[in-house]
């Protein structure tokens, strides 16, 4: 294997309920990388989701990671206690002209999107159709001194025209070439979230100086999006490593909202530390079939 030293990778789980076996294995995905190349591994809480801030699951998350013997390196980065960081982000992206105010509610996007007949759509959802993008500064200007509720949206066809289509590299599907307008303007930040998912991944990733990225293969295609905004940003693009997700016999994925076997629950059976990251080997030698 070629080594890379001085690599950084992270783990970053969302306690919105008790940590399960698919966390468990990007944990073990992000470790073992960084232990394969002499580096480090980070954890990064990523709480920014109000289900997430539940401290009873945090607890719990710690205690699992212990009983584990999953060790990390330095600090622990806790997105709420970064919220300054990405407001000023998001004034950078507005600066340069980049953001928009939307107005539209979830169901007027959905009749919105029903009314153009063949619907596009993608992996991440339907896209949005860019209503807001069109409104004029007067009537923008009229809704925004009126305390109209609205989120902030990446104008991607901007952000295609400042960078192009800028590549990535993947560890498990080579090079990559990043099309900014594939999924539509996203939302980066509204009301009740400061910051987004991809906003926020982006700006701590590159805080923490990660320089692999591990992390499950639903969120390929997301990558797309976080290139953009590393382009956009000026920030360091990191490698990325797509692994497989864990599946049931059938195939089904497991997942929290699925009912996955959480770690608690492994432990509450009598199932030992050992037991478990052994099954997770197995089930990666399985193509990520997994049936403790």
């Amino acid at each position: 294997m070629k080594m890379m030293p001085g690599i950084t990778t992270r783990f970053a789980p969302s306690p919105s309920g008790p940590l399960h076996v698919g966390h468990l294995l990007a944990a073990l995905q992000a470790r073992r990388l960084a232990d394969a190349h002499g580096g480090r591994c980070l954890l990064r809480v990523e709480d920014i989701d109000t289900r997430a801030q539940h401290a009873g699951y945090l607890a719990l998350m710690y205690e699992d990671l212990e009983w584990l013997g999953l060790r990390f390196d330095g600090e622990v980065m806790v997105q709420t206690r970064r919220f300054g960081v990405y407001r000023a982000v998001l004034e950078e992206l507005r600066r340069q002209g980049l953001l928009y105010p939307c107005f539209c509610t979830r169901s007027e996007i959905k009749a919105q999107v029903a009314e153009m007949g063949r619907a596009p759509h993608a992996t991440l959802g339907f896209l949005y159709p860019g209503t807001c993008r069109r409104l004029s500064a007067d009537a923008v200007a009229e809704k925004l001194a009126a305390g109209v509720p609205h989120t902030w949206r990446l104008d991607m066809q901007r952000v295609q025209d400042a960078i192009g289509c800028p590549t990535w590299h993947d560890m498990h599907r080579g090079t990559q070439r990043c099309v900014p307008t594939l999924y539509g303007d996203v939302v980066l930040a509204r009301k009740d979230f400061p910051a987004s998912y991809h906003l926020a991944v982006v700006v701590d990733d590159a805080a923490q100086r990660v320089s692999h990225v591990t992390r499950g293969a639903d969120l390929f295609e997301s990558t797309h999006i976080h290139r953009a905004l590393q382009g956009v940003l000026g920030l360091p693009v990191p490698q990325y490593c797509h692994h497989a997700l864990l599946r049931d016999n059938a195939g089904k994925r497991l997942a929290k909202r699925d009912g996955a076997r959480s770690i608690a629950s492994l432990r509450q059976a009598g199932y030992s530390p050992r037991q478990v990251l052994e099954s997770l080997q197995l089930a990666l030698d399985r193509g990520g079939i997994w049936w403790v």
